[in-house]
Formats: structure tokens, sequence, C-alpha cells
């Protein structure tokens, strides 16, 4: 169809623009009609301006401006106007102007919509989830697409500056038994056999680093088939890098830059380097998290040594048992009631832990249940311990030390939210470094890597990684930012003979691991450079950019919480001819 073509944007028009004509597209974002004037707020992307419709002298476009309803898309020709000083509306960007109508097109009616195109909308996600296409209407929706947008633009142009290509890596590739669940690919040409969706390009960019690339990153698409959260999705976006003879601290320099070069161009956030940096092991003792929010105080406190021979049975003998006993200072908090006291030790079990005991420090004395297990003098050190005074509240947790320190942490979290002690906008960075290289896995029965299998162990614990698998540290770092784990990476094997060591540690055959990764081993005799990398979770950073607390928030067509699309009903049933083509019988 032929309809007026716009000359500006909406969102565009200001003061100097008076007297102009003009033509905008847009939808209706509503329509006032007060007293022979018609008023009609025009949206598009770019923002909001007044429209007014005047019966004299054009009749005809003020009756077609009477049938207006909201998101009706349209056309119309004007002037450019200063608005009355009495309607000057300073909360809009083009508040002091207005476009007198000569001319009007429906260019489309629509219906009322599900939800309002309104921002600070108070409706359910389910509803937002189906009708997605109206709920990237409203401006907060535009701004948080418009900022992902600018995020990757900027990290391109950051990278390409510093000799970095970006390369494309394979969608269908081999499946990898390490990791989460992969998302599986029947191929129809090779029956019964299947592709995997990558949890990420990792194999490929050591490839490329092997292939004398040197300097690699791409805007990449991962899929894991995992449990989901408000911060997880089984298709999400990386920032991801790689690059050749280098070590960690020039690779956590340039990332440092670049990170600040996106905090400052997106939001004019000036970001103080160098960003702190804490091993893994420091990091959980202090906070009881590899991703410790640092906004705040609260550390942990360990009081194990003042346990193993207490009366306290319970703390006694966790330390007898290489356990510890940790715990926090709550400041102000010894005047919880007992019921309150008493709803405490759910927060310690929702986390792992068995219970959590307290020590009220009043002007009367320290009351608690456990206090009369211990002697005065017992008493007088656990509270010179944790610098108390009277009005804090001493909580402590008895177990295995993992446990311990991990619901301590979650503990702190929670008082930190209660007590609001964690400032807002406010940006916290922190690298958190050398993390364990494997973990057992109980259910296995054998180690598992933390990272990946492709990791490298800090130089000096190599020689224990057959021996003493538990204690190697890996050469690892992970970027956190106010608890939020922005992006990780590591060095990676680059010789034959220690990846296939890792294979062995993992309790990999040769026969397997040359069955999995036999390309990779191959690829390592000939000449392959020193390298590693990062990988930074895109979806997150762009929610801590815009404030959200959801990543759904900043993907324009993400997944419920059970991996399902709302608007798409996927997933969906396929057609019993398509499985028998793909040599697939589903078994229900």
């Amino acid at each position: 169809m032929n309809y007026m073509l716009r000359t500006v944007t909406c969102g565009s028009l200001h003061r100097q623009d008076i007297g102009k004509e003009v033509v905008l597209n847009g939808w209706v974002q509503r329509r006032r009609d007060l007293g022979g004037l018609i008023f009609v707020d025009l949206r598009d992307r770019s923002g909001i301006v007044q429209v007014v419709f005047n019966p004299e002298p054009e009749i005809t476009t003020f009756k077609l401006a009477e049938n207006l309803r909201g998101e009706y898309v349209i056309a119309i020709k004007g002037i450019v106007s200063a608005r009355p000083e009495e309607s000057v509306n300073s909360g809009m960007s083009t508040g002091e102007i207005e476009v007198i109508a000569s001319a009007l097109e429906i260019l489309n009616e629509a219906k009322t919509p599900p939800i309002y195109i309104i921002d600070d909308l108070d409706a359910d996600e389910t509803v937002r989830l189906k009708y997605r296409y109206l709920d990237l209407r409203r401006p907060e929706m535009q701004k948080n697409i418009s900022l992902r947008h600018r995020v990757i633009k900027i990290a391109r142009d950051f990278l390409d500056e510093k000799g970095f290509l970006e390369i494309e890596t394979p969608i269908l590739t081999k499946s990898s038994p390490e990791g989460a669940r992969d998302f599986l690919v029947p191929s129809r040409v090779n029956p019964g056999r299947f592709y995997a969706l990558p949890q990420s390009p990792q194999l490929f960019k050591q490839l490329l680093m092997v292939s004398g690339f040197e300097k690699y990153f791409q805007i990449a698409r991962c899929f894991r088939d995992e449990d989901l959260r408000a911060d997880r999705q089984p298709e999400f976006t990386q920032i991801d890098i790689e690059m050749s003879f280098l070590n960690q601290e020039l690779l956590l320099d340039l990332m440092e830059e670049m990170i600040s070069t996106i905090f400052r161009e997106t939001i004019g956030e000036e970001l103080a380097q160098p960003f702190p940096k804490l091993e893994y092991q420091e990091a959980m003792v202090r906070f009881g998290s590899d991703k410790p929010d640092t906004r705040f105080g609260l550390e942990l406190v360990d009081v194990s040594d003042l346990m193993a021979d207490s009366g306290f049975k319970v703390f006694a003998s966790t330390v007898a048992s290489k356990g510890k006993v940790v715990g926090i200072n709550v400041p102000g908090c010894a005047t919880y009631t007992r019921s309150q006291l008493d709803d405490l030790s759910p927060l310690a079990v929702t986390h792992g832990a068995k219970g959590m005991a307290y020590l009220a420090l009043t002007t009367e004395g320290i009351k608690s249940p456990i206090a009369k297990f211990f002697s005065q003098e017992e008493l007088d050190k656990i509270v010179q311990r944790f610098n108390g005074k009277p009005g804090d509240l001493i909580l402590l947790i008895a177990d295995r030390a993992q446990i311990a320190l991990t619901a301590m942490g979650q503990v702190r979290l929670e008082f930190g939210k209660r007590l609001k002690l964690i400032p807002e906008n406010s940006f916290h960075f922190l690298w958190v470094l050398n993390f364990p290289l494997l973990e057992y896995d109980e259910e296995e029965k054998r180690y598992v890597a933390v990272h990946h299998p492709f990791t490298a162990p800090v130089p000096e614990d190599e020689t224990k990684l057959l021996t003493d698998p538990g204690s190697v540290r890996s050469n690892s770092y992970d970027l956190v930012l106010n608890g939020v784990e922005l992006g990780g990476g590591s060095l990676r094997i680059f010789r034959r003979e220690l990846q296939e060591k890792m294979f062995k540690a993992i309790g990999l055959s040769m026969e397997e691991a040359m069955d999995k990764f036999g390309y990779l081993l191959e690829a390592f005799e000939y000449g392959t450079p020193p390298h590693g990398g990062i990988a930074f979770g895109l979806d997150r950073l762009v929610m801590l950019l815009s404030g959200c607390s959801s990543i759904r928030d900043v993907i324009a067509f993400p997944k419920t919480t059970s991996a399902a699309c709302l608007m798409t009903e996927a997933p969906s049933e396929i057609d019993p001819g398509q499985l028998k083509e793909l040599s697939i019988k589903v078994d229900r």
C-alpha cells in the first residue's frame, strides 16, 4: 500500500523543530477527547509525541481521528508547534512541543491488548510471555533490547581494535560427556545418529588456537538442557573469547578494560581498576560463596578451634570429624523474639545444614539454648572472636566444611537483605581465582571437572593430578559482579600428555577419550600454542546493567522456567511422518 512515509521519528522532535511540517508513523498510545479537540499520544521506538486534531479547518481528519483507539497504527502529517505554557510536560523529552495534525491515515486497526503497553506493568508473566510481541512494545522492554544491542556492538568494536577476529563455530556438533545435558538433534541422513547443540564453543575455539588465529571471539549461542531459574535459560548468549601466548594477568587486564568500556559507554559508570582478586579458598572462608557479594560485610568467622574441646557435643564431634563451625555476627538483632530466633534455623536447613544455633548478646548477658554447654571463659572467647557487643546476634552452623560455609554464606546474604546493608546502584567487581580443578562425585564415584576437563592445573599442582586430585587447583578465574557470576574461563591444557592425564583423573579410559576427543588429542601433536580464554554471559551482563531482576527481561523471546515458549507453544509434538523419516519411535 502507498501511505505517508515518516520524515522524522516521534521522540526526535524538540523546540528547534517548531514550524516544520513533519510526517510521523507509529502506534496510538492513548487518545483523549477534550472539548472539541482530540489529543493522541503517538509512540514509536524513539519515544512519544503529542498530536492534536482540531476540527477547524481539518474536519475530515478530525472525524477520522474520532475512530482512533489504543495500538492503532497510523500515519499523520502536521506542523510542529509550541505547547501552551500551562500544558508543557517536563517529564517527556518532547514535552515542550506538539504536532497539529493536517492529515491522518489509519494503517491498521487493533483489538484491545490483553496487557497495557506501559512501563512498570503489573501483569502476570505468563500473559506477558504469551503476548511477547505486545510486551516488547513497552518502552522499558525496548530500552532493554536496545541496551543489549549496544553492549554487543561495544564488545565487538573493542575486540576488533585489539586484533581479535570474529569466527563462527558449528551449531551441530558432537555430544560431550561432561557438563550439563546436551540438546540432541537426530540426523536424517545418518539414521540412529545424533548431533548435539553446543553448550559452548569450547573445543572449537581451542582448535582455532591450534589453527594459528591467535585471537578469536564470537557472540555465541549456547544450549544446555538443565533446570532453569531467573538467570538461566536453555539457550543463551556468550561473549566468547580465546587467545594464544598469554598469561592470567594479561587476559584479566584486557577483560577489565573491555568491561569498563561497556559500563562507561552504556550507563556512564566509571569503574575503578584493577578489580579486586580473591583466591577461591579465601572467598569461601570469608563469604561462604565462590561468587561473593562484596557490597557489604557480615563476613564469616571460623570458630572450629574454640569448639574442639567444648561441652557442646554437637559442635565438638563435628570438629573431631574434620568439619567446621562457622558463624556471622549480625548487629542489632539480639532483640529478636524467641519465635523469630527459632524461625532462623530453616534458613540454614534449606541450604543443606542440619540446623543453626544462636547466641543473643543482651545487656543482661548471653541468651541461648546452647549457652549452658559452655563455660563463661569459652563464651567470652567466642564473643571476642566475633568482636561481639550488646545487641549483637551470633549465628553458628556446624557441619561438613563445604556445607557449613555455603549455608552460612546464604544466611549472610539473607541478613544483608533484611538489614538493608546492600547499597543500591553500586557495582562491586571481583575476580575469584584458582578454583579446585576436580571435585568428587558421590553418585558416580569418581572425580569430575569443576569447570571442564580442558582446564589447566596450576603448574605447581600438576604432579598431584593422579595421586591427590582433590587438592589440585585450576588456573581459572571467574568475574563476579554484586554476587552474580558474570563470566569465567581458564588457561587451557595444550599438551597431549597432560590432557591424557586429565582424562585419566576423571575416569575416562584411553578408548573413551579417543572416541570422544580423539580429534583434539591428535591436534595437540601439531604444535599447539599456550592459550586460554573466557566467556561472559551476555544476558546476565545486560540484566545487571539495566537493573532488571531476571534475564527474561533482556531477551526478546525467552523461555519459561519449564523451558517452554508460551507464545509459539514450543516444544510441541512432531508429526509421525517426520519421526519415521528420522528413524525415531516415541515411547510414551
